[in-house]
């Protein structure tokens, strides 16, 4: 059988792989801690669980409108407007299966075969692989770790060509936690502005900051890269929804449009009471991303001493969001591959290796997990690389 080029193009998700293999030496009954996972241990709380049952149990299991019912749509245009500074009204809209779908949406209407689409590296091992599949170009803007593995946007112009399309920004980034500040933000949206480039805003990690760190939406800087914007956002990171699937994205009315064209001939509509659940998501007061942060920023917090006290052996970039940090371990004279490989089999602890996320001397560890089960890993990290090294 002949498989499409497409398909041919597509790598698997390592994130997924490794993953997936943690979970086969768990079924085998080895005790294994799992740093891999992009997604919080927090349960979905209970008033959205409850909702879901609720809608489910008063028959609301039928079709919606394939971008949205109503209610979530104007609920999603008033948070963007309160909490984001981003005036959109609810026809702006349009709900997907889960931030990824939005994002593949979006690349998919945006881009034809060889246009060139600027992604920062590190990046998340999706983003190439969605460009590929739509045909284009992924262009890999290097970044560097003294300057926090943030984009240099002096040095940008030197990846630009008459194919540039698009620029993906992620703040806060996975893998390394980068929050972009309005400072930055206002140098890369002059850059977009300047060059007529679509910046796609992925802002799925946004309640997840460390710090004081506050960030901002792109497209709220002003019209012109309003216009020039895509941003996503959905449920899974901040509401504890992974499983859920349920995103959105916001865009200037052409693109809105195309996006609902693409859906109506894809997926459809969203899960009905799905939506019906993240209606009441929105109740969820302060408090609850407050507690969320302070849980995950104190085992951010322990993990850093923990690597400190390893950095014979390892470095890293303090993360200001999101639940992962990005180790380097180039030390250890071992590429990601083999690194990860080597500390399931010989520790029984999973990370993700950074090669595809375009850094083959890192590794990615996320603490969306216990602190009990944190302190038992790095135990075992501390014991093994001090063991082989």
């Amino acid at each position: 059988m002949s498989l499409s080029r497409r398909a041919k193009e597509v790598s698997p998700s390592a994130t997924l792989q490794i993953t997936a293999a943690a979970n086969r030496m768990v079924k085998e009954g080895k005790d294994v801690v799992a740093f891999g996972a992009g997604e919080p241990d927090f349960d979905t709380p209970e008033v959205i669980k409850q909702e879901a049952i609720k809608a489910i149990q008063s028959g609301f299991t039928k079709y919606t409108p394939t971008t949205g019912i109503v209610d979530l749509k104007d609920l999603i245009s008033k948070k963007l407007k309160t909490e984001n500074a981003l005036d959109y009204p609810a026809s702006s809209v349009v709900v997907s299966c889960g931030a990824k779908h939005s994002l593949y949406n979006i690349i998919q209407v945006l881009i034809d075969e060889g246009d060139e689409v600027l992604i920062p590296v590190p990046y998340w091992v999706s983003y190439p692989e969605m460009v590929k599949l739509a045909g284009g170009t992924p262009v890999f803007v290097q970044t560097k770790k003294e300057n926090d593995f943030k984009i240099d946007v002096n040095a940008l112009s030197q990846y630009l060509t008459k194919k540039t399309r698009i620029l993906i920004l992620n703040s806060p980034s996975n893998p390394c936690g980068v929050v972009y500040d309005r400072q930055d933000l206002e140098k890369i949206a002059d850059f977009c502005v300047k060059n007529n480039i679509i910046c796609i805003s992925d802002e799925i990690y946004e309640k997840i900051v460390f710090d004081g760190f506050k960030p901002v939406s792109i497209a709220s800087l002003n019209d012109k890269i309003k216009k020039l914007t895509v941003t996503v956002n959905g449920f899974s990171k901040s509401y504890a929804m992974t499983g859920w699937r349920l995103g959105y994205c916001v865009a200037e009315p052409e693109i809105v449009s195309a996006v609902s064209n693409l859906q109506d001939h894809s997926t459809s509509n969203p899960t009905s009471f799905v939506q019906k659940a993240a209606v009441m998501a929105f109740s969820l007061q302060d408090d609850y991303f407050n507690d969320i942060c302070a849980k995950f920023q104190e085992r951010r917090d322990y993990i850093i001493k923990r690597l400190d006290g390893l950095k014979e052996f390892l470095s890293y970039k303090k993360p200001d969001g999101a639940f992962y940090i990005f180790v380097n371990i180039s030390k250890t004279g071992l590429d990601s591959f083999t690194f990860s490989k080597r500390l399931l089999e010989e520790a029984l602890v999973a990370v993700i290796p950074g090669a595809p996320f375009g850094c083959d001397d890192y590794i990615r560890v996320s603490f969306a997990t216990s602190m009990e089960k944190i302190k038992k890993g790095f135990d075992r990290i501390e014991e093994w690389i001090k063991k082989t090294q």
